[in-house]
């Protein structure tokens, strides 16, 4: 069985669904028999040392979060090393200033111009994460634009159909607003889903069986 570790440091804004996210990571890897959860607040878990427990490491942080240069590495080392990173929602919305993470991960975020229901375009239709979704979805999230993304770097699963939002509220001009994505780095894999904002979707069947793909693929447990 896997060991995967959260953390939910919020040293920006503090996103309402964590409580529900914690418990859900965890019943997720009980329920599947994939994996067992550890949760924290404490950046204290980003170590070396800790780090070796761990097969995935899963972010929902916001802000700057308090690591040292060691600890920088060696988050940065474990997913070189061939393990596995997975970064939900807001995990895009933190370590700024630490431009190693945004290039491991793929982007930044850039704005929420929409918080709504939209069409969800499957562009990856035999992903774990998704194929259980078919080749569009509707949902009610807060949708993120990023910067410093650049889909020649990745690989993306899903992305948001431009027609179902007011399009001109983006912070995008080449209008690719990916939601999903995922590629190697090192030896190991980074997988991002940009959903996850309200708390009554952790609930729901079908985004815990996408939260079970993206930790899958990431794992090598499915391609």
């Amino acid at each position: 069985m896997l060991n995967l570790l959260m953390l939910r440091h919020s040293a920006g804004y503090e996103h309402s669904y964590l409580p529900n996210a914690e418990v859900a990571i965890k019943e997720i890897g009980t329920e599947s028999g994939l994996y067992t959860a550890t949760t924290t607040h404490g950046c204290e878990c980003i170590s070396a040392e800790n780090l070796q427990n761990y097969d995935v490491v899963a972010f929902a942080t916001t802000g700057e979060l308090p690591l040292d240069d060691g600890q920088k590495q060696a988050l940065l080392e474990f997913v070189r090393n061939g393990k596995a990173f997975f970064g939900i929602h807001n995990a895009t919305d933190t370590c700024y200033e630490w431009p190693e993470y945004g290039a491991m991960l793929g982007a930044y975020f850039n704005g929420h111009p929409w918080h709504q229901e939209v069409v969800v375009n499957v562009e990856d239709t035999g992903h774990p994460a998704v194929r259980h979704l078919g080749t569009s979805f509707s949902v009610v999230d807060e949708i993120y634009t990023m910067r410093d993304f650049d889909r020649a770097k990745t690989h993306v699963y899903m992305s948001i159909e431009n027609s179902s939002v007011e399009v001109e509220k983006s912070t995008r001009e080449d209008g690719d607003h990916a939601l999903g994505w995922c590629h190697a780095y090192g030896d190991g894999r980074v997988i991002y889903s940009g959903l996850g904002h309200p708390d009554a979707l952790w609930s729901e069947p079908w985004f815990r069986e996408h939260i079970l793909g993206c930790i899958k693929w990431a794992a090598r447990i499915e391609e």
